[in-house]
This record gives C-alpha cells, structure tokens and sequence, in this order.
C-alpha cells in the first residue's frame, strides 16, 4: 500500500493518482506499507530516490542508523509493536530530501494513522512539509512509548504487592512475569536509545530546519527523564526478583527442615528398634519379663527428647 499525502489535500492519493499531478513537489509524504518491487521501481525513478531493502534496513548496524547523503537525510528508527502474548521492536526506514518525507514500513503501526488523521483534521495548516511530518511521527511516538512506560510501571506495581504481601500462595509463574516484563523494559530503553540517537544527530544537522531543532530539544529531554524512568523499572524489577526468589528459597527451607526433623526425632527409635530386632541369642532384654516394655520406653524417650530440644531452641 502507498499513500500520497499533497500540499492543499486533506486526503491522500493512490498510486493511481501519480501520474496525474502536475508538479511532483506538491507532494510532500509519501507513506508506504510493504511496497512491491515494481512500486519502490516507480518511486525511485520519479523522486530521484534509492531505498534500502527490508533486510537491509534491519541489518544496519546501530552506529548507521541515520547517515545524510546528498542533501538527503536517511533513518532508520526502531518503532515498538505489540503482537499477542509478545513486543518486538519493528524498524522503520525515512527518507527526508528536499522537504520531501517518505516512510517504509512493513506492518500497519497507530502511530502513522494517528499522524494521518491529523492531516485531515489540519492539512497543511499544520504540516507543510515532510519536516513536519517527521517530527510529528517522533513526537507522537515518544509519547506513546511514555504511556507505556507508565502501564508498566503499573504491572510492576501491582507485581510487587502480589510478591510482598501475598506469602501463603505464591505461584511460579511470577517469575515468568517479571521475566516478561524486565523483557518488555529492555526493548523500551532500546527504543529510547535509538531516538534519542536520531534526534541528536537531527540536532547537529545543517539540513534540519531551526524550527523543528526547538521541538528536537524538548523531545530529546522527554527521553532524557523516561530513560532514567526505565532504569528504574529495572531496579524495582529485579528487587522483585530478588526477594521473590529469597521467598521461594525460604518456602523450601521450611519443607527441608520438617524432613530433617522428622529423620533426626525418628532415627534413634529406628536404631533401637534394630537393635533389638537382631535376635542373637544371648540378648538378656528378650527374655526379661519388661523387656518390650522398656524397648518402647525407651524409644519413645529418644523421640520426645529431641522434641524437647527442637522446641526450648525455637527451630520448630
């Protein structure tokens, strides 16, 4: 699918539509969701643009995320989507030349339609260039990412008083909780390291228009201050996990030490009780009149003084 967003049109055009405008320049986004060969083809050839493949675009390496080649600015930005049970961070390619925005992205993202419903609120009151339009994307995007920072918090909040107060039933799958969660952290602070990156090279950059530098600056302390929330997360995060695994391991000691004082109470009776279970024949206790009597005294004596013992030093 690919969209072009024109200068005085609040709605976007086709393909189609291409080769019906009377001036290229007009067009000022072009947004396309896992374009085919022959449209990328189209494209290239009419905008005088060279896109990168999508295996290309994620096997960039993190220091090449942004590059400027002839009066062109190149990004390649980490967008977090969540599918399911799991979030991946999905990477999104632009191309911003001359005014000109195009965004490559192989999967549907909100952030985009949010951005596109905001054209047809505001047209080109609001966005009268591909500048505009890119700050806008990463302006929105920080601020989704910031509320999911917050449900997070959320999560851990609601974790930690299951952790902290819930003893007497504790379940595994806690730990497979906050593992999923410390997961879903990572990709965040990953996803901020990655804008933050970009907009402080946007920051230094000649082709950047000194308008949008002003809303750079603000973006990029919004990420300065969810950045050290995430790490944050990270510590409360693993303090859970730490004082859960401690429970678990206090839990355990519980049941080893009931077994342990079960054997040590049990074992003298055993011992005596083979003992006398022998049969020699030159044993005097088996053919003393109290001689079973005693036997059972006296394991019951082995049995009661340990007790006593375990008791008076409060191991039970």
């Amino acid at each position: 699918m690919i969209k072009f967003y024109i200068k005085d049109k609040r709605q976007p055009l086709g393909i189609e539509a291409l080769s019906d405008l009377e001036n290229l320049k007009d067009v000022y986004w072009i947004d396309m969701v896992s374009p085919a060969l022959d449209v990328l083809k189209l494209v290239e050839n009419n905008f005088d643009i060279k896109f990168p493949t999508k295996q290309e675009s994620q096997e960039i390496e993190i220091s090449s995320r942004y590059w400027e080649e002839n009066e062109s600015i190149e990004i390649n930005s980490f967008f977090l989507l969540f599918k399911e049970d799991y979030a991946k961070n999905e990477t999104v390619s632009f191309i911003l030349k001359n005014e000109l925005l195009i965004s490559i992205r192989y999967t549907q993202l909100k952030t985009f339609d949010d951005i596109s419903r905001k054209i047809a609120s505001s047209g080109f009151r609001v966005f009268k260039s591909g500048d505009d339009i890119l700050n806008a994307i990463l302006d929105v995007r920080i601020d989704s990412v910031a509320d999911i920072v917050e449900d997070l918090s959320k999560e851990i909040t609601k974790l930690r008083r299951l952790v902290l107060t819930d003893y007497k039933n504790k379940d595994e799958d806690i730990l497979g909780k906050i593992s999923k969660l410390e997961e879903l952290n990572m990709l965040i602070i990953e996803n901020l390291k990655d804008k933050q990156r970009i907009l402080a090279s946007l920051l230094k950059s000649h082709l950047c228009k000194q308008d949008i530098k002003e809303d750079i600056s603000i973006m990029l302390k919004d990420i300065r201050s969810l950045v050290d929330y995430t790490q944050f997360n990270f510590e409360r995060l693993e303090y859970l996990q730490n004082v859960f695994v401690g429970v678990l391991s206090i839990e355990q000691t519980k049941v080893v030490k009931i077994f342990t004082i079960v054997n040590v109470v049990f074992l003298p009776p055993t011992l005596i009780a083979s003992i006398y279970g022998m049969n020699f024949a030159l044993m005097p206790e088996l053919k003393w009149e109290y001689g079973y009597l005693f036997s059972l005294g006296l394991m019951a004596l082995s049995v009661i003084t340990p007790l006593y013992i375990f008791k008076k030093k409060g191991w039970m």
